[in-house]
């Protein structure tokens, strides 16, 4: 980002986009107040985290008879059908970590093996984003938590922890360059989740190669164990390296979620709460997702800064935007032209298969977390059965 004497004044500003993760797939019924479980609690999650002021709907989905995130197609599609007719204005940022499960015979022979993780691409209806993750990371998202942090919840017992702990996101070449391409083919724009610097360059040689070409946002965690950390000095200096036509979203865990985003609030930046990554306020109080929408919201006010409408938050994310050369690309989205000599990344053909990674030592990846560990899915056997 480029900062000149009057872009820390919020009236030079561009409005502040809230992001709500209302659905906590890594939590359990019960680990807090506000995770939906039936149909009709999941959409109304959706409506009320826009009528507190959150623009950006990060949607996951969770299957009402099990408790669990749900790994169904058909789920998905009728889930996003309800929650587009009951917030049409509402944007619809569907979690990309997550493989199907086919249901039928037809499906099982179409969509194979890792192929099935391509399938968040012909959602229908579609969503107006996919997170697109770039290069396979450790992902512990437990590695920041306190023990106060999760007090009261399933992550208490530490064989919880330690499976969540081992959680890696696997996106390799043959992945990511695949998935960007039949997004783009559905029409559907990727949200990139770079968990660090590092790999926002793999993004930059992307749309230099004209992998990617469209309108730049990225979602960065603050979530430590692989990810970026809380250390604010790396925080700045991922802004000193994106481009000036990026919109960009931080968050963290727990408590670190709100001095996040209160950092990016005054920085010019956007931010995402929720209880997918945060369960408590400044006073180590529990916060529902709205309670923390609102927050955001507060911080505005008292910094003098606006929040986005959603017309206002359609327009800065330019949903529904493509273009059609790497020229367009770069200079929408504040880049400086190619190098005469090449851009140094290579594109290899794909058939839209993740083969197995190369592993060092004894690591183990996940390839998605909604696919959740097998003490939380005991754990949460054992809590439907006590509700019936």
């Amino acid at each position: 980002m480029y900062y000149t004497d009057n872009s820390i004044l919020p009236e030079y500003m561009a409005p502040l986009i809230i992001t709500a993760a209302p659905y906590g797939p890594a939590w359990l019924p019960g680990d807090a107040s506000d995770i939906p479980l039936s149909w009709d609690e999941q959409v109304q999650a959706a409506v009320d985290c826009y009528e507190a002021g959150a623009r950006i709907l990060h949607f996951h989905v969770r299957n009402p008879a099990t408790g669990m995130g749900s790994s169904n197609f058909d789920e998905y599609n009728y889930l996003l059908k309800r929650v587009k007719e009951a917030v049409p204005d509402m944007i619809i940022q569907v979690g990309g970590s997550i493989s199907f499960a086919p249901h039928t015979a037809e499906a099982k022979a179409k969509w194979l093996d890792y192929d099935t993780r391509h399938m968040l691409t012909e959602l229908d209806p579609k969503p107006d984003f996919v997170t697109v993750t770039t290069g396979t990371t450790l992902w512990d998202i437990a590695s920041a938590f306190l023990p106060e942090d999760v007090k009261g919840t399933h992550m208490e017992d530490p064989k919880v922890q330690a499976a969540w702990s081992g959680m890696v996101v696997d996106s390799t070449p043959a992945f990511y360059v695949e998935h960007l391409k039949r997004l783009r083919k559905n029409g559907i724009l990727p949200y990139f989740v770079p968990a660090h610097v590092h790999q926002w360059e793999i993004i930059e040689r992307l749309i230099r190669a004209g992998v990617f070409m469209g309108p730049l946002n990225m979602a960065l965690c603050a979530y430590g164990g692989g990810t970026l950390g809380r250390n604010p000095f790396d925080m700045m200096h991922f802004l000193q390296r994106i481009p000036q036509g990026s919109v960009n979203t931080f968050w963290s865990s727990m408590r670190g979620l709100i001095t996040y985003s209160a950092m990016a609030i005054v920085l010019g930046q956007h931010v995402r709460v929720g209880n997918e990554d945060n369960l408590w306020g400044a006073d180590r109080k529990r916060r529902t997702t709205v309670e923390q929408i609102k927050g955001a919201v507060r911080i505005c006010q008292e910094f003098g800064r606006k929040v986005a409408t959603a017309k206002e938050a359609r327009e800065l994310c330019r949903v529904g935007t493509w273009y059609n050369s790497i020229e367009e690309t770069l200079q929408n989205n504040g880049m400086p032209p190619n190098p005469a000599e090449g851009t140094g990344f290579k594109v290899w053909p794909t058939d839209g298969k993740i083969k197995p990674a190369v592993l060092g030592g004894d690591s183990h990846p996940i390839a998605a977390c909604m696919i959740a560990p097998e003490p939380v899915r005991a754990a949460q056997a054992a809590l439907m059965a006590a509700r019936k």
